[in-house]
């Protein structure tokens, strides 16, 4: 199960956050700060699938972009993967100038 989507750009500020199970407001700016962290400071070398307290982060980079993703241990990674990627499709498809910004690199990909 989705536990909560987070975009995020390199310098660590949320553009989007939507959460699939009540999270105080308190607490949300603490998580996204730690799960901002766990994702950007991980190079390009190392795996999009992170294991993060009770849950699993899954992320993509889209040029200066950060798309994460966290999931409860029954949840498919590889699936979530490609429903990142499939939603900055639809992105890109409803508002042209998301191509701008996202670039869809799909050089190596990660999956640990």
């Amino acid at each position: 199960m989705i536990k909560f989507f987070l975009m995020v750009n390199k310098q660590g500020q949320t553009r989007l956050s939507r959460y699939y199970e009540h999270v105080e407001i308190n607490k949300r700016a603490m998580l996204e700060a730690e799960v901002i962290k766990s994702c950007l400071s991980r190079s390009k070398d190392e795996c999009s699938f992170v294991e993060y307290k009770d849950f699993k982060l899954v992320y993509r980079q889209y040029a200066a972009l950060f798309i994460v993703v966290g999931i409860d241990q029954t949840e498919n990674e590889i699936a979530i993967y490609e429903l990142i990627h499939n939603f900055v499709e639809v992105l890109d498809k409803y508002f042209s100038r998301v191509v701008n910004h996202v670039q869809f690199g799909q050089s190596a990909h990660h999956f640990g």
